[in-house]
């Protein structure tokens, strides 16, 4: 499969990222490592999202500097019992995909740029996770960590200036080719979920993980690079636990499956929701999924440019709440009795991660790709419904990119 980037794409990101900063200190980026998955196994490897929008290399551990006029890699080497397991590293095709002529192995690469940060009072970087996030209950990858503790090995007083904001403003704006990564990672979603969702095959699945492996299967065969995310099909009430992911429960006739999925091409996601009922839907689930629709189009209707996200997500809750109330889920209208049935957010950020790095204080300006993904969840009743879709910004309002994948219950 041709690749929608080129050494261009990647030497312009870094052009950008010099004129935002304007700074004359040393630029040092790492790759991420590698992640013990039990005993001498690794989970598969997962690059850093910013490290691959500046060079295009998917290696564990490669450090890039930019300083002044001159850019190189810093490589580890790989003695033979390693390049046995995991194969050599190529030199020549880092340069070829990256732009970058100059390649260093460690010791070399560390005296050159050890002496350099001696010399100076700052250093650019991106600036580390917290080794645990509390929030997520994620452990962050320590790479970003274990470099700063390298940088201050070389001069204990040097300061720290963060491109975390630098790199959020360019991730943003989407260039022509990574829309072009996403729209085929749509289009391979859209044609997995529509050929795994056949009312002949539906029949046949009796539980969840059947229809993800189909999707899954489908992903592949059409050229992704495997899912985005953690893959949801999860039906009745499995499907009001947000993030259900273990797609082990058992699929039952009139019942309503979730299934939220994304295919990734080059590392960028798409991000596609849709619920579907193993069955005839009854009146009461027509009415639910019916909802979710009127306040899906409801959003599309306030997207444009200059759109401040909290602003929308305020009136999207209201709307949601005459949709709750109809349906006889609550007597008054407030953020509590709303989120009691709505507990998420409608929109986040779309692009190399599944949800993107962004500025949610910022106005939506064109070329930016959001989701639009409304719910309703009523543990009681069983029946969770979400929809969702990934639009992109355009400079007159929106344009939806999973528009070819129906939204119909049945």
């Amino acid at each position: 499969m041709k690749s929608h980037f080129s050494a261009k794409f990647f030497e312009g990101n870094r052009a950008r990222l010099r004129e935002l900063f304007t700074g004359t200190a040393p630029i040092v980026i790492t790759a991420n490592g590698l992640l013990q998955r039990g005993g001498d196994s690794s989970y598969a490897f997962s690059q850093d999202a910013n490290f691959w929008y500046l060079t295009g290399i998917d290696e564990p551990d490669i450090t890039l500097v930019m300083d002044r006029d001159k850019e190189y890699l810093i490589v580890p080497p790989r003695d033979a019992s390693r390049q046995a397991f995991d194969g050599a590293i190529d030199d020549q095709a880092l340069t070829k995909r990256s732009g970058i002529p100059l390649i260093y192995e460690t010791e070399d690469g560390w005296k050159q740029l050890g002496s350099r940060i001696k010399k100076v009072k700052h250093v650019a970087v991106i600036a580390a996770s917290p080794s645990y996030i509390e929030r997520y209950g994620l452990y962050a990858n320590p790479a970003r960590a274990r470099l700063l503790e390298t940088i201050r090995s070389h001069n204990e007083a040097v300061e720290l200036l963060d491109l975390g904001m630098h790199l959020v403003q360019m991730r943003m704006i989407k260039q022509p080719a990574e829309l072009a990564a996403i729209q085929e990672a749509i289009d391979i979603t859209s044609a997995a979920v529509r050929a795994a969702t056949t009312p002949a095959k539906l029949a046949k699945y009796a539980y969840e993980y059947e229809l993800e492996a189909d999707v899954a299967r489908g992903f592949r065969a059409r050229g992704a690079s495997g899912h985005a995310f953690e893959p949801i099909v999860a039906a009745g009430e499995r499907a009001c636990t947000l993030h259900n992911v273990a797609n082990d429960g058992p699929l039952e006739a009139n019942q309503l499956v979730v299934i939220d999925v994304g295919a990734e091409v080059e590392h960028y996601a798409a991000d596609i929701t849709r619920t579907i009922c193993l069955g005839k839907p009854s009146r009461r689930q027509r009415a639910v999924h019916e909802a979710v629709q009127e306040v899906q189009k409801f959003a599309y209707d306030l997207l444009k440019p200059g759109v401040l996200m909290a602003e929308y997500e305020k009136q999207i809750e209201m709307y949601m709440g005459e949709k709750l109330r109809t349906l006889g889920l609550i007597k008054t209208i407030d953020h509590d009795s709303v989120r009691a049935y709505y507990p998420h957010a409608t929109s986040h950020f779309l692009g190399l991660n599944v949800h993107d790095a962004g500025d949610y204080t910022q106005p939506l300006q064109p070329g930016m790709v959001i989701t639009v993904e409304p719910g309703i969840y009523i543990p009681d009743e069983g029946i969770g419904v979400r929809i969702e879709d990934d639009v992109l910004i355009t400079e007159t309002g929106i344009e939806i990119l999973t528009d070819a994948l129906r939204r119909t219950l049945d």
